[in-house]
């Protein structure tokens, strides 16, 4: 399709800084493993008694609500405290896409990671075994469907795409939208020619790119979303859907947590009071949806109505589980394209065991 577009080729800066992250975080975590033996007994003591901080991080999209119940509820804290945890307060972190995500990870500076699906499974691949680094699953997060919306009346396939449009995703070749935009393009257009929408995707976030998309600005023809930003979209006139992920891909899970497995294996309590915080959080999406929409509209910082967010917690795709669902659809692909060179036999080979002894309460 031409030459990789200046905006697509100056992306690739992400993946330079994450490679120094990975680095820096392979570093601190090496130097944080000898901190014990260095320090004093009475020392390390008087740090293990003071109030654990746990570090988690959340999104914009309607993919984290069970993460902002959490957080407006005190869901966590509850939990940690019927754990026997004590004094537990929680620092949120907002970051968009997944690069951001793994790399905040890598860097020591999150406990609990939301992230797509597919981000996750190659940083999970690519630190295994590598101690102070390796990460683990704990849980599912939420599936819906992602929408590949275009302000083009030209287009109505993905062969209607030229070198000369832009379909904006969170970040090139590695967010969730831009892996599952080349499994629908594998599924449609053939396994050879997974790739070939690469070269007009541009990495902005997603509330961006809504503005970017309606407003005709920066040369974004088309965005690849989730709610509600896709929702939203196709509120417009002139904006219309070119493809549906689960029309062509069925119902995946888009979103997993995931941790250190150093913390998992350390304080197995603490991935306990987790899985139990984020069950109650999706009890209560299920049983109290005019109260999950209201926490949504005022935690989200977009600009969305509580009518429109009941309307897409209301879509039969959109749903929140511990359980992950279909993850070795992911798998299979990624190791297909060669983004990984070894795969799980299964998927909770990923996982922590304390998600496959959860049991709800």
């Amino acid at each position: 399709m031409g030459q990789r577009p200046r905006a697509a080729r100056e992306s690739t800066a992400p993946s330079l800084r994450r490679r120094a992250l990975v680095a820096a975080g392979l570093s601190a975590a090496l130097a944080q493993a000898l901190v014990p033996a260095l320090v004093p007994a009475p020392v390390r003591a008087s740090v293990l008694s003071s109030p654990r901080t746990v570090r988690i991080s959340k999104g914009y999209g309607l993919l984290y609500l069970p993460l902002l119940v959490m957080e407006k509820q005190r869901l966590f804290e509850r939990h940690a405290a019927r754990q026997g945890l004590g004094n537990v307060s929680v620092d949120w972190t907002l970051l968009d896409g997944g690069n951001s995500v793994d790399d905040a990870m890598m860097a020591g500076t999150l406990d609990f990671a939301a992230v797509g699906a597919p981000g996750f499974i190659e940083l999970w691949a690519r630190a295994r075994g590598i101690p102070n680094v390796e990460v683990i699953g704990v849980s599912g997060l939420s599936t819906t469907s992602l929408s590949l919306n275009t302000n083009q009346p030209r287009i109505a396939t993905l062969g209607d795409f030229t070198s000369t449009d832009r379909i904006a995703v969170p970040g090139i070749r590695t967010s969730l939208s831009a892996v599952v935009l080349q499994m629908v393009a594998s599924k449609l257009l053939g396994p050879k020619h997974f790739a070939q929408l690469d070269s007009i995707t541009v990495s902005v976030p997603h509330p961006q790119a809504v503005q970017s998309l309606v407003r005709h600005e920066n040369g974004i023809t088309a965005h690849f979303a989730s709610p509600p930003f896709s929702a939203l979209e196709l509120k417009h006139a002139g904006i219309h859907r070119v493809v549906n992920s689960i029309d062509v891909l069925g119902s995946l899970t888009l979103d997993v947590v995931y941790a250190p497995k150093r913390l998992v294996d350390a304080e197995p309590a603490l991935v306990r009071a987790f899985l139990g915080a984020l069950d109650e959080a999706n009890r209560l999406i299920a049983q109290d949806r005019q109260a999950a929409a209201a926490i949504y509209v005022a935690a989200s910082g977009l600009d969305v109505s509580h009518d429109g967010v009941m309307q897409m917690l209301a879509a039969p795709e959109t749903r929140f589980s511990v359980w992950p669902e279909q993850l070795m659809q992911y798998v299979d692909f990624l190791y297909m394209v060669g983004t990984i060179k070894s795969r799980p036999r299964a998927w909770n080979e990923m996982f922590a065991t304390a998600l496959g002894e959860f049991r709800p309460s």
